[in-house]
This record gives C-alpha cells, structure tokens and sequence, in this order.
C-alpha cells in the first residue's frame, strides 16, 4: 500500500508541470531599401537606369556587369549591334540561353515587352527553380542594336532562400527594360 501511494504522490508530481507551448515557426523579414534610380554613363549606344544599390562596371563590347553587394548577385548585361542577317540568330541565341535552365527550373513563364516611345522590344524570362540564373531578357530595336541580360548569384541556388531577393531584383530588371534607350 505504501508503494501504490508513494507512486501516486510522484505521478501527481510529474503530472504537476507546465503544459509544453510549441513556438510557432519564424518568418525570416529581409527588407530591402526602396530603390533610388539614376541614369547609367557607359558611353554606350544605349543607357538605363541603375538602382543606387548596385555599382555599375563596363565590360568589353559595351557589355555591363550590375552588381549587388548586399545580395551577392549581379546582372549581366551584353551589347551587339544587329547587322543586315543576324537578328534571328541572336533572337535564337537569347531564347536559347534562357531554356538553358529549362532541365533544372520548375518553369520559365514568359512575358513580352513592348515600349514604343523608346522602341525596345523583348521578352522577359522569369527562371523559377534551382537554376543557375533566376532572370534573363533581351531588348532590341530589330534595327541596330541587341542587348541581353542575366540574373546570377554568388551562392549555390536555393530558390526558396534566394525568392525574396530574387522578387526585388526582378522589378530591377523590368525597371531598368522600361527605362533602357538607345542613342
């Protein structure tokens, strides 16, 4: 009897402590500045304007790498001038370059771009997945200028941690087609 009393007294001990809360998951917040514009100076047949957050570096051939330090990305962005037989070989090249990823992404939903004032025509290429590059585009005049770009970032690709800097760097991008003329 002292032993059924005894484990009844240590059971209502036990039984005594604080019900266990289970914290719910965190969200990770990851606010990016409001992005500050200004016109690009590359000397180019073609200027843009560069978010305050990325510093411009000119390449070879009028090409220009935007790069991101806070994000660790960059785009990079390449010039060719069409001549009388090339337009469809660099359509070819830039959609060619965007499927590239078409075996690792999830989907690469299009959309077309079409700015008359400044007479740029493109598409836009969102790269969804684990792919290398998350963005491509292309712009062109179909007359005499050609421009591409690409999304990379200096990490391995994890969509899913890479999304909200990805989404931020997306509206970059379709800014910077939006303001992109020729001279």
């Amino acid at each position: 009897m002292k032993n059924c009393i005894f484990f009844l007294c240590c059971l209502l001990f036990v039984a005594c402590n604080d019900d266990v809360i289970v914290k719910p998951n965190a969200k990770l917040r990851l606010d990016y500045p409001t992005p500050r514009y200004k016109k690009s100076q590359t000397n180019c047949s073609y200027s843009f304007d560069v978010n305050n957050q990325a510093t411009l570096k000119k390449t070879r051939n009028c090409g220009v790498r935007l790069y991101y330090p806070n994000m660790r990305a960059a785009v990079y962005i390449t010039y060719q001038r069409v001549r009388d037989t090339n337009l469809d070989s660099l359509l070819y090249d830039a959609q060619k370059l965007a499927y590239n990823h078409d075996r690792i992404a999830s989907s690469i939903p299009e959309k077309l771009f079409e700015n008359k004032d400044h007479n740029t025509y493109g598409v836009f290429y969102s790269i969804n997945g684990n792919a290398a590059s998350q963005s491509h585009f292309y712009l062109t005049d179909s007359l005499q200028h050609f421009v591409t770009g690409s999304l990379y970032f200096d990490v391995k690709p994890n969509f899913d941690s890479l999304y909200p800097a990805v989404v931020y760097l997306r509206k970059d991008i379709m800014h910077l087609m939006e303001t992109l003329e020729w001279k």
